[in-house]
């Protein structure tokens, strides 16, 4: 893009402050983290409860930035770069979008739905990419911010754009329609997601329905519902020559009728009418979901009148599409970002701030394959990648394809390669060591080899971490916190069975206040990993204090033994000032100093100058359980009556802090001065209430070894705790009590999920593997095997187990491999 700033005055309605408005736009930034930030960006500072990007401002000046859309001008940079000053910055986001839209006169099509979104919109530029320079929303951008985004990304030589809208309650597809303005529209699925933001399924389906108000085609799946939400929606905006396009498996009424359908081996063959005529179309999948998206696209094209022998051949060729990046471990202590199905300029933009985000290592390498679809010449385009990559202060690049590396002068220090097999063949000579590697690659090009050969080998069981989901809880607990109030983050316990540093990183990125873990070694492991964020040691055994002082941790002092060990190293250290936290017993009485000890206390530390009281605190025993609140309440008043002490005989201010998770959510008015978020982080509530906003954030995944069949009368495992009562088809796991599934679940009281269908655990659990009757199920050998996640969840294992949530999560062993992705 590049657009006048003069030109945003009129558009945003704004108040000009600045020294130069005749400048050029090139780059809009709402994350004042990135990298890319420069001279030539707009950085709108977005404004939320508890979010207010105006903190940054000062910062983004001293990078080079200049030029800021803003809600008010900080004092501190007043007169020292240019402010378009607006009510609502996110509001200006979205006209600036739609602005931008207007400027181009090219057919849109525009996707919303419950389920399919991305997938569709994968699926269709892949299909219309051999006809078509098109312009697509990067990975699944389709909220109030992520559509703007993805629009202003539109350039002088696309011609053809596709966008995805998500809402989650009513009025939010108005500001959406305005900046997509799509010509197609396509209503993919619609399920469950969102439901509680609307009051019931028709309101929900002509909410959606608004992207479509100047839609001159519509294309969706028929039934009653959508149909008479659709007779309605056409009735308040009516246009002459618009064209309904539905499609059924019921309804002959439909402009394409499915008249059969039937899958083998992974492929499913549609029999479909249409215009009087009947084809046979293959779909290489078999899920019913793919199948349904399948069809979606394929109402697309004959739209678009592409001829029947064009879309089968371009349809076998559909794929699973990866809508995520994974942080996988690899070798030589290297960081793998696995983002190998996709290479378009925009999305490379995303890996880039994600490696930031997550390098695990200072040096960084990313290995990049040709780029398709950018809009810009080749000159052009490689000119902008080799600023991109600059800018992300990139050590080593590892170009792929023949166009890139005819650019190879572009990039510092690069080695260039015409194909993914010639940079295989000499992959040996890299030194591959102590470094964070973004893999990015257009899925032509098999990056998917690199990444086998680079990731480090463990066995098939995987605990794959959903991080946006992380950042989705983290931001509903924020949400309810008053907008002074800190955030510590518990991530003890190997960040609760989940993996303490790569989520330690996304917390960071996140600028969160504090972590907090539980042992000195946690809190080492984390600063070896580069996190520079205050650490509290929960439990800290005066034999670490000195280990601690050398990492700069905080220890928690709850006893007059430990704060008298402390201060005598502290005092041999020659310590000023070091922090530490103050634990407060209110009834817990786990840890802590009592009132009885606080006068002790006080004395203590009167007049000491080697320490510093950083926080008081304390633990509430019963935040989650209504039966004993006033117990809680009791805690609070006595902490409240023990902190106000120790602050006024001490003359200090600390922060203050004593609610959990639970707390967070039940006793709002105790947020004091901080709260400290632990199991809800981790997509867990005690609150069957508030579990439903809540996301799943581990999932525990395995794969079928074997499949036999067995005869009525044998047995299966150790002890013949199942006896079989007639043919029986078995299915072995790779994972057992070694890896953290707990004897307990076997024997028909727990199950797995293959394929969408529960298949129960039969006979013990052994130490490596279980087995389960999969019957009923159309499996086979490597299939994927849910051991725990959206179901069965670890609230429901616990309940079967008699125990609770953190016991399931922290119990998944070292020697299952962890996998992060967005």
């Amino acid at each position: 893009m590049s657009i006048n700033l003069k030109n945003l005055i009129s558009v945003f309605n704004a108040e000009w402050t600045g020294s130069d408005n005749d400048t050029f736009i090139d780059h809009v930034s709402i994350d004042s983290r990135s990298l890319q930030n420069g001279s030539q960006t707009l950085f709108i500072a977005l404004s939320g409860v508890n979010n207010d990007a105006h903190l940054y401002i000062s910062e983004l000046i001293e990078k080079g930035v200049q030029n800021f859309v803003v809600q008010y001008i900080p004092e501190n940079v007043k007169g020292k770069a240019n402010f378009l000053v607006v009510k609502n910055t996110l509001k200006a986001l979205q006209e600036l979008a739609a602005y931008y839209r207007n400027l181009f006169d090219i057919p849109v099509i525009g996707l919303t739905g419950s389920n399919g979104k991305t997938i569709v919109k994968e699926w269709l530029n892949f299909l219309l990419s051999p006809d078509y320079n098109i312009i697509r929303s990067p990975k699944s951008y389709n909220s109030q911010v992520g559509v703007p985004l993805s629009v202003i990304a539109i350039n002088e030589k696309h011609n053809l754009g596709i966008f995805e809208a998500g809402i989650s309650t009513v009025n939010e597809m108005v500001n959406l329609e305005k900046i997509i303005k799509p010509s197609i529209g396509v209503l993919t699925s619609i399920g469950s997601a969102h439901d509680e933001g609307f009051e019931n399924a028709e309101q929900k389906i002509k909410e959606k329905l608004q992207l479509f108000k100047k839609s001159k085609v519509i294309v969706y799946q028929k039934n009653k519902l959508v149909d008479q939400c659709l007779a309605d929606f056409c009735a308040e905006y009516p246009l002459p020559e618009r064209i309904l396009f539905s499609w059924s498996f019921t309804d002959d009424l439909a402009s394409v009728y499915i008249l059969k359908k039937e899958t083998q081996d992974d492929i499913t063959t549609i029999q479909y009418q249409y215009n009087d005529e009947i084809f046979n179309l293959e779909i290489p999948f078999s899920d019913s979901a793919s199948i349904e998206n399948t069809i979606s696209c394929l109402l697309v094209l004959l739209y678009f009148k592409y001829d029947f022998e064009i879309i089968q051949s371009r349809v076998k060729l559909l794929y699973p599409v990866e809508m995520r990046l994974e942080v996988k471990n690899g070798i030589h202590n290297c960081s793998i970002i696995d983002d190998s199905y996709s290479s378009d300029f925009q999305s490379l933009k995303i890996a880039l701030d994600f490696l930031e985000s997550q390098k695990k290592n200072a040096s960084k390498t990313v290995i990049l394959s040709d780029i398709f679809q950018s809009g810009f010449s080749n000159e052009e385009l490689y000119s902008k990648v080799s600023q991109l990559i600059s800018d992300n202060k990139i050590h080593r690049v590892i170009g792929i394809g023949p166009t890139i590396s005819s650019f190879k002068d572009k990039f510092a220090n690069s080695t260039m390669f015409q194909n993914t097999a010639d940079f295989i063949n000499e992959i040996e000579r890299f030194d591959f060591n102590n470094e964070t590697i973004l893999i990015k690659g257009a899925r032509s090009f098999q990056f998917e080899e690199i990444v086998s050969l680079l990731e480090e080998k463990t066995h098939e069981t995987v605990l794959e971490i959903n991080l946006d989901a992380i950042t989705h809880n983290f931001n509903y607990f924020k949400s309810k916190l008053k907008p002074d109030v800190k955030m510590m983050v518990m991530v003890k316990a190997f960040g609760y069975g989940n993996g303490g540093l790569e989520i330690a990183k996304l917390l960071e990125h996140h600028k969160v206040n504090y972590l907090g873990v539980a042992f000195a070694d946690e809190g080492i492991s984390l600063k070896n990993g580069g996190i520079k964020l205050p650490i509290m040691v929960l439990n800290p055994e005066s034999t670490s204090f000195p280990s601690i002082i050398q990492y700069q941790l905080e220890p928690e002092i709850y006893s007059l033994k430990g704060l008298n060990a402390f201060l005598k190293i502290a005092r041999e250290k020659n310590l000023k000032d070091y922090p530490i936290h103050i634990k407060m017993d209110t009834g817990m009485h786990r840890l802590g100093f009592e009132n009885n000890t606080i006068d002790e206390l006080i004395a203590t530390l009167k007049g000491n100058s080697s320490v510093r009281v950083q926080s008081i605190l304390s633990h509430l025993a019963t935040s989650d359980d209504p039966q004993y609140f006033d117990f809680v309440r009791q805690q609070i008043a006595l902490f409240e009556k023990l902190s106000s002490k120790l602050m006024t005989e001490l003359n200090i201010n600390p922060i203050r802090h004593t609610l959990n998770t639970s707390g967070i959510s039940n006793f709002p008015d105790a947020q004091y001065n901080m709260v400290r978020l632990g199991i809800g982080l981790y997509g867990v509530s005690n609150d069957p209430a508030e579990q439903k906003y809540l996301e799943n954030v581990g999932t525990l995944k395995s794969i079928i070894s074997q499949v036999r069949t067995i005869p009525a009368g044998d047995s299966v495992g150790y002890g013949r705790r199942f006896m079989a009562d007639r043919e029986t088809k078995i299915a072995t796991i790779p994972i057992g009590y070694a890896d953290g599934i707990a004897r307990l679940w076997g024997n028909e009281v727990g199950y797995v999920t293959i394929k969408n269908q529960k298949a129960k655990i039969v006979g013990s659990i052994c130490m490596d593997m279980l087995m389960v009757n999969v019957s009923h199920i159309d499996c086979k050998e490597g299939d994927s095997v849910i051991i725990f996640g959206e179901s069965p969840t670890v609230i429901e294992m616990a309940v079967a187990l008699k125990t609770i949530p953190y016991e399931i999560m922290t119990s998944i062993s070292q020697r299952v491999k962890r996998v992060f992705f967005r």
